[in-house]
């Protein structure tokens, strides 16, 4: 996979050891919800102070189409067990990286820690201090070592890209363009920035969600509010 050169001036945030979160381009914005839902009724803006009392309703009361005219896309780079639970969000537009038309390249993700099994939650995890850190990330290393060195010995040996790169882990890095309204993206950040969601991807969805307050401001301020009263 070839090196992503960061153009100056561009949102951008750094996620686990080697991935990123990147705004490419963002289309409209606070006023554009607003006017998406005035429109429905011959009307215009009626200031800043009533335009975000307009989004405070629209999404108290479950109005989201106007959001949908605001979209933002994103240059993403993470390992891919956090891609595969990044595309449950199928309301959104993907093209990832394809190991089929290009070699891999030595990127693996190292987990700072290893976590241990949450007894209540059989799909959550919590830190522990009695486990063998040293032996684990040296198990993990030799797994990912050797899984590498293999994909590179059956390249090299004439397998096609698409069958060497069975042998790779989920824990390869991948990249992926990601467009999305922003409807669509509050609904990602409620879900993935959550204290249940797996901590790797809460990273990308922090990163995501400081993206959308300084685009979005108004919208997320009246969100933000909105999800305060809600009983947790």
């Amino acid at each position: 996979m070839a090196e992503t050169v960061i153009k100056p001036g561009q949102d951008l945030y750094t996620a686990l050891d080697k991935g990123f979160v990147k705004l490419v381009e963002f289309m409209g914005g606070d006023q554009r919800a607003v006017d998406s839902a005035r429109v429905s009724f011959g009307s215009v803006s009626k200031g800043e102070a009533q335009d975000k009392k307009l989004i405070e309703y629209l999404l108290a009361n479950g109005h989201l189409s106007p959001f949908e005219h605001s979209v933002f896309q994103f240059h993403i780079k993470c390992p891919i067990f956090v891609a595969r639970q990044w595309m449950r969000h199928r309301i959104a537009s993907y093209n990832e990286i394809s190991a089929r038309y290009t070699e891999v390249h030595d990127e693996f993700y190292y987990p700072p820690a290893f976590r241990g099994q949450d007894k209540l939650n059989r799909q959550g995890s919590v830190n522990s201090g009695a486990l063998d850190q040293e032996k684990m990330l040296a198990v993990y290393d030799k797994a990912i070592k050797a899984s590498y060195a293999a994909y590179r010995e059956l390249i090299e040996a004439g397998a096609a890209r698409e069958m060497a790169r069975m042998v790779l882990p989920v824990s390869q890095y991948t990249q992926f363009y990601w467009s999305i309204n922003a409807r669509s993206l509050l609904n990602f950040i409620n879900l993935r920035a959550d204290a249940h969601a797996q901590q790797e991807i809460r990273q990308y969805a922090e990163a995501i969600t400081e993206i959308f307050r300084s685009k979005m401001p108004w919208t997320w301020q009246a969100w933000a509010k909105q999800n305060e009263k809600k009983p947790h």
